[in-house]
């Protein structure tokens, strides 16, 4: 089916049938797979020490897997705005969205404090470890936050380098570029705005709707599928509609993350349970239960959700779960999703995509948000 060899720079291949959804991601992780090789084969050229410590650690962190919804979505974006034949440009861009979502996850351990992601200790936390076995001079945390910085940055420009590549060898290269540039300086801002309102103990719904739209929903969904699209040439009609299909699926996605981060397992997230509670990140989960509870009077759970605690035990996080079940916040943001998921669908279907490939898009959508999709409303395109 797949007449593609998934090198980091390799010729273009073929696709005599479009693939499914599900094939794409495989020959995506190929090509990301080679891609890893051989940039480690070129960081141990540069020197071994950074090679065994960071390069080889990114590279690790990247093969444990991840959903690669990000490479389904670009897939789909392409598919949608008529993309066929040649599929090695849209390839190599799904890789390189994984690798500058690596270098997001990295950092946002970082800055959250965070001991486990993907169900395995955290970057700093690994790194911290080998401070401590190799017997290193200094502070193994102030080491291994600083040398996890750096993983992060490696991660980004592997990711500049594949996207570069791809985009100058593209006749579609300038509007690629532009989309990804966008895309990075939204999820720096989001990521910003993130630690804002935690430091100013900030509580408001409109506030968390900018953060999980700049942190979350225009990169994990939106300009994916812009990306994907610009490679095929889409027109500006076909963008503006995978632009609204994606923000609301964006929007779905990271409702859906709040969730897991108050009540999840962290056997199946592979992160802490409560982590966002504990550190009392806002979340659209946690401000609309903070509004719900100022409306109806409910002064035990406001004070279980108010700001201004730095750590939270797990008596308190307990008490903020009840809060946020109390207040009907929960299943206010369950509503919410189901209703982004139902509205993405049908923005999805204005872009002219074939029924084939909306029933895979919605099956990605329901796998990004936890739900199956219902009837279409009004979404948040355009917030």
């Amino acid at each position: 089916m797949l007449g593609l060899r998934p090198t980091a720079a390799g010729p273009a291949g073929l696709v005599d049938t479009p693939l499914t959804v599900l094939d794409a991601i495989r020959a995506g992780e190929a090509v990301l797979m080679e891609f890893l090789d051989a940039e480690l084969r070129r960081a141990r050229d540069v020197d071994p020490v950074f090679a065994r410590d960071v390069a080889d650690r990114v590279s690790a962190f990247l093969r444990r897997g991840g959903k690669r919804l990000r490479t389904a979505f670009a897939w789909c974006g392409w598919r949608a705005a008529g993309g066929s034949g040649d599929a090695t440009d849209v390839l190599r861009t799904g890789a390189a969205i994984e690798l500058l979502q690596a270098c997001a996850l990295i950092h946002d351990d970082v800055i959250d404090g965070s001991p486990l992601r993907r169900g395995a200790p955290a970057m700093h936390v690994d790194l911290a470890r080998m401070h401590r076995a190799a017997r290193m001079n200094g502070s193994p945390e102030s080491f291994a936050t600083a040398a996890a910085v750096l993983a992060g940055d490696l991660a980004l420009s592997w990711a500049d380098d594949l996207l570069t590549e791809t985009a100058l060898g593209s006749e579609h290269g300038p509007r690629l570029y532009r989309e990804w540039r966008a895309m990075r300086g939204e999820m720096v801002a989001g990521q910003y705005r993130d630690i804002h309102a935690q430091a100013t103990g900030a509580s408001g719904v409109d506030e968390a709707v900018i953060i999980a739209t700049l942190k979350s929903a225009l990169y994990t969904v939106e300009r994916p599928l812009a990306l994907g699209a610009s490679l095929a040439g889409a027109d500006e009609r076909t963008l503006d509609a995978l632009r609204c299909a994606g923000r609301s699926a964006g929007l779905a996605f990271q409702l859906h993350d709040d969730l897991l981060g108050a009540f999840g397992d962290s056997s199946l997230t592979g992160k802490p349970a409560g982590d966002d509670l504990r550190t009392r990140k806002l979340t659209y989960l946690l401000a609309v239960a903070v509004e719900l509870a100022d409306a109806s009077g409910d002064e035990e759970a406001a004070l279980a959700l108010t700001p201004g605690i730095t750590s939270r035990s797990d008596e308190a996080v307990e008490r903020m779960q009840a809060a946020l079940e109390r207040t009907g916040a929960r299943v206010e943001v369950e509503s919410k999703i189901e209703e982004l998921v139902a509205t993405s669908l049908r923005y999805f279907e204005t872009a002219g995509a074939d029924p084939a490939l909306r029933r895979e898009f919605a099956a990605v959508v329901e796998r990004a948000s936890g739900v199956a999709p219902d009837d279409a409303e009004e979404g948040l395109c355009g917030r």
